[in-house]
């Protein structure tokens, strides 16, 4: 009897379970961090909110296992995909064909998310994932009925021309009515407002919420896993000079102008490249920073808040999530936006220099003289950031999450019938 009655009672782990709400975010990361780091810091938000969670962050980028989890968060890497410029995609590291690869990458989701059984599925970006490899996904969770469905979108995608086309070509209007309740946009109306620059359908607008962008509260406490170890590396200089290049595979040209410049007395320049600079870009700079003693090169750290924390002011591309780190920290920041295959780090940087917070830099007229005369100006950091743009998004979510979950079910019935998948992310 003894025995019996202890087996009726269940495991802790296993009561927890079941109490807590089960969130799985996917992000493709065909190219570099982007993606990755914006549902990572998704995830933290959720993790420590007041309701008890179990987050699985499926990450297309091996990397993922480097970043620091809260509890009650875990990591499924699904093997890589590379993007090239021309939005051609290939396997980054396995020697299999990209069918076999989508192939497994699809049935590895599958089998998660009908394990899982996730309360909450938040997708980055696709919302059929990287070449339609959610859809299989979708429609087990559609079928349930039980799983609310977000679709999470950076604050700008692409000049609306080209995001209005891609959206009509791939019937991503349709995949949104069909599959998700709420379409979350990283960002501020008041800087861009995708219902009206993108002419989004009734039924889309209806769905969509602004969160403010994702600016992670600043600290004042570094743990070593934070980067404290690299404060001998930046050396003994009064200031230095930040330069950020996302995840390093379109940064080159940035990072090698950056390492030209003539920095002004009594500073150094830093180089954070990412993980994937390409080796002889890599390998140029360290030989460089061999020759100029004011010269650092740093390949990768998972945060660059010390880095941000301690820099005078910063040279960067203009990714969401470095932007998104450079309104927290509030440094003068000059911007050197990527403009191809899109404008979307273009575009984001005009709008932010039009509200007085970032400077701009067109890629085609980057220089050592450009970078040196702005780094040589007196310069003060932005005023009044939280009043311009909306950065709370971080500590928006756990109530816009309810938000949704209060609403999920409306409309369930009404969705279409499976649709065709078309085209590539």
């Amino acid at each position: 009897m003894e025995a019996k009655r202890r087996s009726r009672k269940p495991a802790q782990s296993e009561t927890n379970a079941r109490r807590s709400l089960r969130i799985a975010l996917y992000s493709h990361d065909t190219m570099g961090l982007g993606h990755l780091r914006r549902n990572q810091l998704i995830a933290q938000s959720l993790a420590f909110s007041s309701v008890p969670v179990s987050v699985l962050l499926i990450a297309g980028a091996r990397e993922a296992s480097a970043f620091n989890l809260p509890p009650g968060v875990d990591y499924l890497t699904l093997p890589a995909l590379s993007k090239e410029g021309n939005d051609q995609y290939d396997s980054r590291s396995l020697a299999v064909s990209l069918d076999k690869l989508i192939q497994l990458r699809t049935a590895t989701i599958t089998a998660a998310v009908d394990a899982f059984d996730p309360d909450v599925f938040l997708v980055d970006k696709v919302p059929r994932g990287a070449l339609c490899e959610l859809e299989p996904a979708l429609e087990l969770l559609r079928r349930r009925g039980r799983a609310c469905c977000l679709l999470g979108l950076r604050d700008v995608l692409d000049e609306p021309a080209a995001t209005r086309r891609e959206w009509r070509e791939r019937s991503t209007d349709e995949a949104i009515r069909r599959y998700y309740d709420a379409v979350w946009v990283y960002g501020d109306v008041r800087v861009f407002d995708q219902v009206r620059e993108y002419g989004f359908s009734a039924a889309v607008a209806d769905k969509v919420c602004y969160t403010g962008y994702l600016a992670r509260p600043r600290r004042t406490f570094f743990s070593e896993i934070d980067g404290a170890e690299l404060l001998p590396v930046l050396g003994e200089s009064d200031r230095f000079f930040l330069c950020l290049v996302g995840g390093g595979q379109d940064g080159p040209p940035l990072a090698e102008t950056f390492a030209q410049v003539d920095f002004p007395h009594g500073a150094n320049g830093v180089i954070l490249t990412g993980p994937y600079m390409p080796v002889e870009v890599l390998e140029r700079l360290y030989r460089m920073a061999q020759d100029r003693p004011r010269l650092r090169v740093i390949k990768f750290v998972t945060d660059p808040d010390l880095l941000l924390s301690l820099a005078d002011r910063v040279v960067a591309m203009g990714g969401y999530n470095t932007v998104c780190e450079l309104l927290a920290f509030g440094k003068p920041a000059l911007i050197v936006p990527r403009t191809k295959p899109r404008q979307e780090q273009l575009l984001r940087a005009q709008r932010l220099k039009n509200l007085g917070l970032i400077d701009v830099l067109h890629p085609d007229e980057l220089c050592p003289q450009t970078l040196g005369a702005w780094l040589s100006r007196d310069l003060e950091p932005p005023c009044g950031v939280g009043q311009r743009v909306n950065v709370n998004g971080v500590m928006n979510l756990p109530r816009m999450l309810q938000e949704a979950l209060a609403a999920h079910g409306d409309g369930v019935a009404n969705r279409p019938e499976r649709m065709t998948c078309h085209g590539n992310v």
